[in-house]
């Protein structure tokens, strides 16, 4: 079972086993662009899409513009042409039209660095507020998607039933010195090893610590 005992160990180890898998298609537009408004559109693209495609959709769509007053020039037609095949391209192009004019109208084409402020921005909610911050900002702040919640209720580090208590239960819980990279760690490690179905625990260096809970088939 993973505490706080034994964290530091955990993120140790997944930091060193993670060393040469690919981070997560946001923390690379992060790394590259090292820009906020780079990373809130990333986002957004990579709501219920894979990231083999929301990254090089992210690419083609910075090609047009790099601030948000590029896009309003734009129609939606074409920046869902662009995005496609990213999950409801149409309705994220809508989206990202309307965000882009709410940072040049309300916020002078900067993206706002606090939570609150962020969920102000129609369309984007608290994993996409909270991931803006962590790669956007290098800012500490608790992103959980389906696999943070997965993993930590996985290694019974926490018992919670869907995301918005994970998120409530690590901020109470995790040492912040953690936040910024925890997002990311899990991400990458429950798209490779610590994956929904059929986990792959048997190349696992975290095997006798974690909880296993609620794993049955396994590799």
């Amino acid at each position: 079972m993973i505490t706080n005992k034994n964290i530091s160990s955990a993120i140790k180890a997944l930091r060193q086993a993670l060393k040469d898998y690919p981070d997560p298609s946001v923390t690379l537009v992060g790394k590259q662009w090292q820009d906020p408004f780079h990373v809130l559109i990333s986002c957004l693209l990579s709501l219920r899409t894979k990231d083999e495609t929301t990254l090089p959709a992210s690419k083609r769509l910075f090609a047009l513009g790099h601030k948000p007053r590029d896009f309003l020039d734009l129609s939606e037609q074409k920046i869902a042409k662009t995005i496609y095949p990213v999950g409801f391209y149409r309705t994220k192009a809508a989206v990202i039209k309307g965000v882009c004019r709410d940072l040049v109208e309300k916020f002078k084409g900067q993206v706002p660095d606090d939570i609150d402020t962020l969920l102000t921005l129609k369309g984007v909610g608290r994993k996409t507020a909270n991931l803006v911050l962590i790669e956007g900002f290098q800012k500490p702040a608790m992103c959980v998607d389906t696999h943070v919640h997965r993993i930590s209720n996985r290694w019974g580090y926490i018992q919670t039933k869907n995301p918005t208590e994970t998120e409530e239960a690590l901020r109470k819980k995790l040492p912040k010195r953690f936040w910024i990279d925890y997002n990311a760690l899990l991400v990458s490690w429950g798209q490779n090893v610590c994956k929904p179905v059929s986990p792959w625990c048997s190349k696992c260096p975290l095997k006798r610590m974690c909880g296993q809970v609620n794993v049955g088939t396994r590799r």
